[in-house]
């Protein structure tokens, strides 16, 4: 029997579903709970317009309460507070009861606005609400693990091993041609370490296609260089051609896939639910690494 062939009928005696089993499991305990991280954040930063528009800033209102600050004044006033840092004027409002914006710069934090009464030269705390800068900070959270582009590269990788976690999953879960209708449904009367193992598998395979979007996507989102050189091989640029090439299409769709910026609210309540369930894979990949692996060398 061919192991093609063989994978078809009867799965469970063909030896490569067995290493594939090995790499799935290894690689799942690997990076469960970065695919965890990567998922959450992800489900939130579907949302990410709504939180900035809806953590907008706004001008601060002072009193006004005699003459006004000259920037080397306010520049002195914002060095007090942050000696460190190098002080500049951000923005200066037309507004006379508009708060100033002073900009600090330091190599611990970066470049950060900070809001100053201009008449005062009192500090009344950061420009951006929390909200904006929770929202800012997990974006580079997600994108690049607060690392820059080292952070972006290990992400890349992040997305090859979750990309071939769904591809090793899917063959893993591939029960037959005669079984496998009952293999995308959960059995709820199971025992608990049976229902451990559907509940990965089901969840799983209904979950494959947007496990797969997000892999390959977010592998051109580390490595855009390496897609584009596929799309200048195959389609080369044609500069008396006005028309996009397919290749260029594809990858414009890429960004839009990865976060579900198609569709409306639908899409977006649809991503968020699909990015929950990679915490509930986790759960269950790790309670039956427990019971295979760790378990039995404790008996």
């Amino acid at each position: 029997m061919t192991n093609s062939g063989g994978w078809i009928t009867h799965p469970q005696r063909v030896w490569l579903r067995k290493a594939f089993f090995q790499i799935h499991l290894w690689t799942g305990v690997g990076i469960g709970l970065y695919v965890v991280m990567i998922s959450l954040t992800g489900a939130v930063l579907i949302y990410r317009s709504e939180l900035r528009q809806y953590f907008d800033p706004q001008p601060q209102v002072v009193r006004i309460s005699g003459p006004r600050l000259s920037a080397a004044e306010l520049v002195t006033a914002t060095q007090r507070i942050f000696p460190d840092g190098s002080v500049a004027v951000w923005t200066d409002p037309e507004e006379p009861t508009h708060a100033v914006t002073m900009s600090v710069a330091s190599a611990e934090t970066g470049r950060q606005q900070f809001l100053f009464d201009p008449y005062s030269g009192e500090y009344l705390g950061h420009a951006l609400p929390w909200g904006w800068r929770l929202t800012t900070w997990l974006l580079d959270l997600h994108d690049n693990l607060l690392t820059g582009e080292t952070g972006r590269i290990v992400n890349g990788i992040g997305a090859v091993l979750l990309t071939m976690l769904a591809v090793t999953g899917a063959v893993i879960w591939w029960p037959g041609l005669g079984s496998w209708r009952r293999s995308v449904l959960v059995d709820w009367g199971e025992n608990w370490r049976r229902l451990t193992w559907t509940l990965h598998s089901v969840l799983g395979i209904w979950t494959l296609l947007f496990t797969l979007i997000w892999g390959i996507t977010g592998i051109y989102l580390a490595f855009p260089g390496l897609f584009t050189t596929v799309v200048d091989y195959l389609q080369p640029f044609d500069e008396e051609s006005f028309d996009p090439r397919v290749g260029d299409n594809v990858l414009y769709w890429f960004t839009r896939l990865h976060f579900g910026r198609f569709g409306g609210w639908f899409t977006k309540v649809i991503w968020t639910l699909v990015g929950l369930v990679p915490p509930v894979m986790f759960v269950t990949g790790l309670l039956m690494w427990w019971n295979r692996v760790i378990r039995p060398k404790r008996a």
